[in-house]
């Protein structure tokens, strides 16, 4: 019979047979169990009875189960620490969370600290900076104040896409696209941009398809630049900046980055630069002559370019400019 379908009666009546003096390879031979069982048994359940061992195995199966629940939620806690330092929260939610679990859970703020991985330091750290409640107030005036595009060429909306050759080379692409229609003046990929190579496509651009009135960016270093400043204070173009870290506040031109990557950039290989520009400008043709929108009412980008609404002034003597479609003419002829 196997060691472990003896029962704890029979466990203790055979170290009783050993306690009383007879021989262990005797008593080995007669239950039919190996020396080495018998001496774990001595080891394990030496002078008790069957309800003490009885008792014994409740107490270890209860430890194994609390070993079990004590490791589940060790793992548990450690996962959402994980979570929590991933998700980059601010300290002033943190605050807010520690708060909580004080009031909620009555603990102390080291455990609640310690619990949501915080450094308590930080937690009672009071900033010193003056309130700034009137400067946020002044830029959500701002924010809503933006200009809304009611015609071609009113506001275009400016970013930079990120990608690379076959080879492994980076390739940086400059998007530019009319909030009003959707038109998409220019995709240029270089390797490497500076703000007097963003001043250069945009000269290249506005002159056949004209300047618009304003241009939304972002904070990044090119759109930043004296280079780029000093061209739209000469051009009469406003430079409309997005809050730091609010890409929402350009909303038209990381919508259209998204469709840029996901119906050109994913569906080719760019095996120089060159190609990239030449696959890159079909695909531009396509979207504003070719491809409807439903934001604009299911029609290609280049029907909203017309004569009546599409004339912008220069900056040099007020003079209207000739019709965006004669110039796009120009454009793609």
């Amino acid at each position: 019979m196997k060691a472990s379908q003896f029962s704890d009666a029979q466990k203790a009546f055979i170290l009783k047979q050993g306690d009383e003096g007879v021989p262990v390879a005797e008593i080995c031979r007669k239950a039919g169990i190996s020396q080495a069982t018998y001496f774990n048994w001595k080891k394990k359940y030496a002078g008790m009875l069957p309800p003490e061992m009885k008792k014994l195995k409740q107490l270890e199966d209860e430890n194994s189960r609390l070993k079990k629940i004590v490791a589940d939620l060790t793992l548990d806690r450690e996962m959402l620490q994980d979570v929590i330092r991933r998700k980059p929260l601010r300290p002033a939610r943190k605050r807010e969370m520690v708060k909580g679990m004080c009031r909620d859970w009555a603990i102390s703020i080291r455990r609640a600290c310690g619990a949501l991985n915080f450094d308590r330091s930080t937690y009672h750290y009071t900033s010193r900076r003056a309130d700034q409640a009137g400067l946020e107030r002044r830029i959500r005036e701002i924010c809503e104040d933006r200009q809304m595009a009611v015609g071609p060429n009113d506001v275009w909306a400016m970013d930079f896409v990120h990608d690379q050759l076959a080879t492994g080379k980076k390739l940086r692409v400059l998007t530019v696209v009319d909030t009003f229609s959707r038109y998409v003046p220019v995709l240029d990929p270089r390797h490497s941009y500076r703000g007097e190579d963003v001043v250069q496509t945009l000269e290249r651009v506005c002159r056949k398809v004209g300047y618009p009135k304003t241009i939304r960016v972002d904070q990044g270093t090119e759109f930043v630049s004296r280079d780029l400043d000093l061209w739209a204070y000469a051009k009469g173009v406003t430079l409309d900046f997005s809050r730091p870290g609010k890409p929402t506040d350009n909303a038209f031109i990381e919508a259209f980055n998204g469709r840029f990557r996901a119906e050109c950039l994913n569906q080719h290989w760019f095996l120089t630069l060159a190609d990239a520009r030449e696959k890159m400008e079909d695909w531009r043709r396509y979207y504003n002559e070719e491809r409807p929108h439903g934001a604009i009412g299911n029609k290609v980008p280049i029907s909203l370019i017309n004569s009546g609404s599409a004339t912008s002034t220069t900056p040099e003597a007020g003079k209207l400019q000739p019709s965006l479609v004669q110039r796009l003419g120009a454009v793609h002829g």
